[in-house]
This record gives structure tokens, C-alpha cells and sequence, in this order.
């Protein structure tokens, strides 16, 4: 079953689309969701996306990998990041700054802070975060390390957290209205899930292949 998460306050909807969303518009492949009545824009792994059309649906699979969904709950202006090892002290990992984005530590910094830009005080931020599923038998733990990261950066930050839906056994897919708060999450249980998740992760590993800098680290999510 889904399970919706729903936030109060008052929202004002703004038309404000920032260059960053006419970039995924492209990569992303947005298409019309009749069932939900919204235009959904898919954030991959090491991408952020940020919007206030009240008509978004951002929308993401999550094995190990760790999402955060983030607001301005006066305006509906927020988004959503998709990271897949907590941290890296260099920005340039993985051939530059957007390829750094694969990080915990980056992609938080770099999704708040595109959010108080907007105008959002930092104490009125709403935080919900997701994932870090231990999915796959490994000694790395990955999905552990990530959602332990995500909650002690956010700690170390002083920012609260609204929703937390983290760890277990099970990949999850998760969509985000950032124009209402609304989150829906649904626990992917079946076997085929798990096989869809890795060979979807083992695919988007090949087209990181082409860079000379990857890490040699097996990542089990999206």
C-alpha cells in the first residue's frame, strides 16, 4: 500500500522555475501522470531537482541510496536529492562538481542550500528523508551507513527532521509534491523488485564505466 505523508501549513504557489529544472526537464524525461494528475520528473542518482509548480511530481527508487525531500512549507518551493555513499571530501569526485553530488555530504549541502536561496529562513526548512534499505546481503552496509549519515548530518546541522522512513529490508519508490508536502511511499516487496533495483543500479554502473576516476564500490539501489 502507499503511504501518505501530509503537511500542514499554508502554501503558496509559485510559477518560479529555475534553470537548474528546465535542465532535468530534458534529462529527465517528464511525462503527464494521469492516475495522479501530474507532470512526473525522475531524480537519478547523484542528481538534485527543485520546483514549485503545484503540477510536480518528483518521483525516485530507492535500494540503499538515501533521499531527501526539502521545503519552504510557506511557499511550496523544495526538492529532492538522491545520493549514494554518505560523504567525499573532494568536490571534484568523480570528475567534477555535479558528479560530487553522488555524495551525502554534497548533495545535502547542495539541495538546502538551493532552497534558502529562494528566501527560505533555515529554521522553517521541512525535512522528510527516505531509503537506506539494506537490500542486498553486504558486508558494507551501505544503506545502514547511508541513513546513519543523513539523520547525524542533519543533527550536526541543527535542522530538524519532520518524517524519517529509513533502513529495513525492502527498496522503496518514493513521490514528492514539494508544492503540498505531500510524500507517498510505497515498499517495493516482491523478489522482481529487488532484481529490478539492482539491474537498474548495474546498469546506470556501466555508464559511469566511461569515467577513468569511478570508485571500484558496488552500490545496490537505483
Amino acid at each position: 500500500r502507499w503511504q501518505s505523508i501530509i503537511s500542514e501549513g499554508f502554501i503558496m504557489a509559485t510559477k518560479k522555475r529555475l534553470d537548474r529544472r528546465k535542465k532535468y526537464e530534458n534529462d529527465a524525461n517528464p511525462y503527464f501522470d494521469q492516475h495522479n494528475r501530474a507532470n512526473v520528473i525522475k531524480v537519478f542518482p547523484g542528481d538534485f531537482m527543485v520546483t514549485a509548480e503545484p503540477s510536480d511530481m518528483l518521483v525516485t527508487t530507492l535500494g540503499s541510496c538515501v533521499s531527501a525531500c526539502i521545503r519552504d512549507p510557506r511557499t511550496g518551493f523544495g526538492g529532492m536529492n538522491h545520493f549514494m555513499l554518505p560523504t567525499s571530501d573532494d568536490a571534484t569526485t568523480w570528475s567534477g562538481p555535479s558528479q560530487s553530488l553522488r555524495y551525502g555530504n554534497h548533495a545535502m549541502e547542495a539541495l538546502i542550500n538551493e532552497i534558502m536561496r529562494s528566501g527560505c529562513p533555515r529554521e522553517d526548512l521541512e525535512i522528510k528523508v527516505f531509503g537506506g534499505g539494506n537490500v542486498i546481503t553486504s558486508t558494507n552496509a551501505i544503506g545502514s551507513n547511508n541513513a546513519n549519515f543523513v539523520l547525524k548530518y542533519l543533527k550536526n546541522e541543527g535542522l530538524h527532521v519532520d518524517v524519517k522512513d529509513l533502513g529495513g529490508n525492502y527498496p522503496r519508490r518514493i513521490h514528492y509534491f514539494p508544492a503540498t508536502g505531500i510524500v507517498n511511499r510505497l515498499l517495493l516487496k516482491r523478489s522482481s523488485d529487488n532484481d529490478l533495483v539492482e539491474r537498474e543500479e548495474s546498469e546506470y554502473s556501466k555508464k559511469m564505466g566511461k569515467d577513468k576516476n569511478r570508485l571500484d564500490v558496488e552500490f545496490f539501489y537505483d
